[in-house]
């Protein structure tokens, strides 16, 4: 790669040493070949420079095809675009901090594609400015980074479900508001501190949950924690509707774990609504089936005993018939074992009396 005086006396001067060796240009060329972004700067006469590997990916032009031309009008950019392009990119010679445009290049095949630049001046050693470096990438792949910022803002600012970011060792990193909200603790007082300081009974689940992505990857679908946390009238049962997402580095050469992101909302209300649903069916039909097989029994002690059996399961753990005899005075009849489960029998030798509070 090939470098002209002004530009490069600058960036001597800036610190990359200009000698022989490893620290002079071969060290600038292997840094600029480095860059993920792509990368080219011109003199102050519009003539290329610099021309980096990334730059020859986007646009298929090699540095010694680019460094050396005058302007881009003919090979990187359409003639009709040269002049606008031109003017744009030296202005930032006059202009202190970066210049952000967009342009339509050409590639060597004879494509176009769209990218985001951003230029700055470059000085020379006398503090005058010797030309302009430009980094520039592909619109879409910008557009999708800044996408992915504003969603990870979104997410950790107003987001209704709460977030939560945990490192390798499931220490709390990063969290919304919602979360905070959710786990009865500020901010700052969940950042840093392992989950099972934060929550209670149900918290092994939840650090299984996070092994396990860690290690294998997200499950598919969401889960249904049930986890213990502080309430203000003290520990409250809650259930957490949860999904889970590995977090790698995309700058690793292979996946490296960065930790984990949990997902959740709260669907308390909801489960226990279910529940309360499903208990109610359940006792609907335990009723209907010991009426029918109520019905089926002669004698009426028989009856009784059968009806028990069957409301045992949805009703109680424990049933008992008492009957009224004369004076008032209630005798036991029959009962299921007490502390262990069992049907409900007559009590052996005609019953007992028994007492109740008034």
């Amino acid at each position: 790669m090939t470098a002209r005086s002004g530009i490069t006396d600058d960036i001597g001067a800036g610190g990359v040493p200009s000698g022989p060796g490893p620290g002079g240009a071969e060290l600038l060329a292997a840094l600029l070949d480095g860059m993920d972004a792509a990368l080219c700067a011109l003199d102050a006469d519009g003539t290329v420079t610099h021309w980096n590997r990334e730059a020859e990916r986007i646009l298929g032009w090699t540095a010694a095809e680019a460094v050396g031309r005058h302007g881009f009008e003919g090979w990187a950019v359409r003639r009709a675009d040269a002049g606008d392009v031109r003017e744009r990119l030296l202005a930032a010679m006059d202009t202190p901090g970066r210049q952000v445009h967009e342009f339509a290049l050409l590639r060597k095949d004879g494509g176009r594609v769209l990218v985001r630049t951003q230029s700055a001046r470059v000085l020379g050693a006398d503090g005058e400015p010797a030309g302009v470096y430009c980094a520039f990438s592909e619109v879409h792949a910008q557009i999708d980074l800044e996408r992915s910022i504003a969603l990870s803002e979104a997410l950790f600012d107003d987001a209704a479900w709460a977030v939560v970011l945990v490192d390798v060792d499931l220490r709390a990193a990063v969290v919304n508001a919602e979360a905070t909200r959710m786990l009865g603790a500020p901010r700052a007082q969940v950042l840093g501190r392992p989950l099972g300081e934060l929550a209670g009974q149900g918290v092994e689940e939840l650090e299984g949950a996070l092994h396990h992505v860690l290690a294998e990857g997200a499950p598919r679908g969401l889960v249904d924690l049930w986890v213990t946390v502080a309430g203000p009238g003290g520990e409250q049962r809650r259930c957490w509707r949860s999904g889970f997402l590995r977090l790698a580095s995309p700058l690793a050469q292979e996946p490296v774990p960065l930790g984990a992101a949990w997902v959740f909302h709260d669907v308390t209300d909801a489960r226990l609504a279910e529940q309360e649903a499903d208990r109610l069916r359940f006792r609907a039909g335990q009723l209907h089936r010991a009426g029918r097989a109520a019905a089926e029994c002669e004698d009426p002690m028989e009856a009784a005993t059968v009806c028990m059996d069957f409301a045992l399961a949805g009703f109680a753990d424990h049933a008992l018939i008492d009957l009224a005899e004369g004076g008032g005075r209630l005798v036991r009849a029959a009962a299921s074992p007490s502390g262990a489960p069992g049907p409900v029998a007559g009590v052996a030798g005609g019953g007992f009396p028994v007492r109740y509070e008034p």
